[in-house]
């Protein structure tokens, strides 16, 4: 792994805590990157009113070589983190100046279900579906937050078909029971972004062992170039910092489409373990059966 370098909160940490010139280049440095990042060493030493030497230093204080990986570093946190670091209050657009939080959430959820409606081939889906319908084990791998969600919901789902169905979200058991599949397990990744790496290597031994490897990934990103069949799709973008993303009600959706699919492949066969299951949920609370299966 490689060294966690924040150049933001070493500034703002020196910013506290360093010398008169290493204050004065902190302060210029967090008050204007985009300057800073392309300034030259001359123009950031009058800048800062300090001298050429300083600057030199504070670089190195900073654990960078120079000048030159110094702005680099900058410059790559300007582009990563930039939105976060303008601060400000919640606002609007002008469109939902007059929506409160419930209509706005509400909307984005329901334009990332739209958005990935329109993404999904149906055929790759049906493929899959039909995959899963024949697998004597199933196993769902995801890291993080929506995607490891989305292998727990898959989990959920196709256990009710009377599938034998895993989910793992630890990467070093991801490896493990990755490397205990065989030709009759199916193993289904889930990554947004498609470089999540212990998706990618428990994918890997999963398909060495001969799996059968789907992906539910970005188009074009590694687990999707890894798996033998990917149902690919791009996470809706939403500018709102202060609103979780939006992408997980897409991953959502996205996995009911598979478990309808599958359930639809495997056929009357799934229809006992599913009244087995209302069976017994209803008897335990209430007898409503417009209730939703296990609630």
């Amino acid at each position: 792994m490689e060294p966690i370098t924040d150049i933001v909160m070493q500034l703002r940490r020196m910013n506290d805590s360093g010398s008169r010139a290493e204050r004065q280049l902190a302060t210029l440095c967090l008050s204007d990157m985009r300057f800073v990042s392309m300034a030259s060493i001359v123009d950031l030493a009058a800048r800062a009113n300090v001298s050429l030497p300083s600057v030199t230093r504070f670089c190195r204080t900073l654990g960078c070589s120079g000048i030159r990986e110094f702005k680099f570093r900058l410059a790559q946190a300007e582009a990563i983190g930039g939105a976060y670091l303008e601060g400000g209050e919640p606002s609007a657009s002008d469109s939902d100046a007059d929506r409160g939080i419930v209509d706005r959430v509400a909307a984005s959820a329901i334009a990332a279900i739209g958005t990935i409606a329109a993404q999904v081939d149906p055929a790759q889906l049906t493929a899959a579906a039909l995959r899963l319908s024949q697998a004597r084990s199933i196993l769902a791998l995801g890291s993080g937050g929506s995607s490891s969600m989305a292998a727990a919901e898959l989990q959920n789902r196709l256990f009710r078909l009377g599938l034998a169905a895993t989910a793992q979200s630890d990467g070093e058991l991801q490896s493990m029971q990755a490397a205990m599949a065989g030709p009759d397990t199916v193993v289904v990744a889930f990554s947004i972004s498609g470089h999540a790496r212990s998706v990618n290597d428990a994918l890997r031994i999963a398909r060495h062992y001969g799996a059968f490897t789907i992906a539910i990934t970005a188009s074009g990103s590694p687990l999707a170039e890894s798996a033998e069949l990917a149902v690919a799709f791009q996470g809706p973008h939403d500018a709102d910092l202060y609103k979780p993303s939006p992408t997980r009600f897409a991953l959502l959706a996205l996995v009911d489409m598979l478990a309808t699919a599958t359930a639809e492949a495997c056929g009357p066969r799934i229809l006992e373990g599913l009244r087995r299951i209302k069976q017994t949920v209803n008897v335990l609370k209430i007898n409503d059966p417009r209730l939703p299966i296990g609630d």
